[in-house]
């Protein structure tokens, strides 16, 4: 594959997530009954760093819980075209009963492991709301699945893939663009 472009670097991200993190406060009217969920592998991260950025914020440290969901990409390859989504671990401390959960990914395409996601959040409890932040939007849908924060819109050919790299991962942090 080869690199097209690199959409956002470590600044850029770092003001996503900070815009973001507002945009969660003001919708929610502050933190009260709030909860991240971050959406492995570089799902959680993100979420660990928005809670980060609404504690220097409100002063106050949401719960943060990390859902492992293994699923064969059809982003990346379309090998394995007939594979489903399956939970493989959900680490929630905290009761999501009547919580407003904010599921975290890096990027948003067919709509896949967020559906994955949710089925498993039921399956933890009845939260009173679910909403989804995103570092990336690229469009390309296959459900009804929207996103209620986004770092980025960056509309994309279905040739091309987005590649998120994140510190906590990858010592780097930036969203590049490849052409298949």
């Amino acid at each position: 594959m080869n690199q097209k472009a690199i959409v956002l670097d470590n600044a850029a991200i770092r003001r996503a997530l900070t815009r973001i993190a507002h945009e969660i406060l003001e919708r929610n009217k502050g933190v009260d009954d709030l909860m991240l969920i971050g959406i492995k592998t570089r799902g959680l991260p993100l979420a660990k760093r928005l809670q980060e950025r609404i504690k220097e914020i409100e002063g106050i440290e949401v719960s943060l819980g990390e859902l492992d969901i293994t699923l064969y990409r059809d982003d990346l390859s379309h090998a394995a075209e007939n594979s489903e989504p399956t939970l493989a671990d959900a680490k929630i401390n905290d009761r999501i009963t009547g919580k407003k959960v904010i599921l975290v990914d890096d990027v948003l395409y067919t709509g896949r492991t967020v559906r994955a996601a949710m089925d498993a959040i039921m399956d933890q409890g009845r939260p009173s709301q679910i909403q989804l932040a995103v570092l990336v939007d690229r469009g390309h849908r296959e459900l009804p699945i929207r996103a209620d924060y986004i770092g980025k819109n960056i509309p994309t050919a279905q040739s091309e893939v987005i590649t998120v790299a994140l510190d906590e991962i990858d010592q780097s942090d930036m969203v590049s663009i490849y052409e298949k």
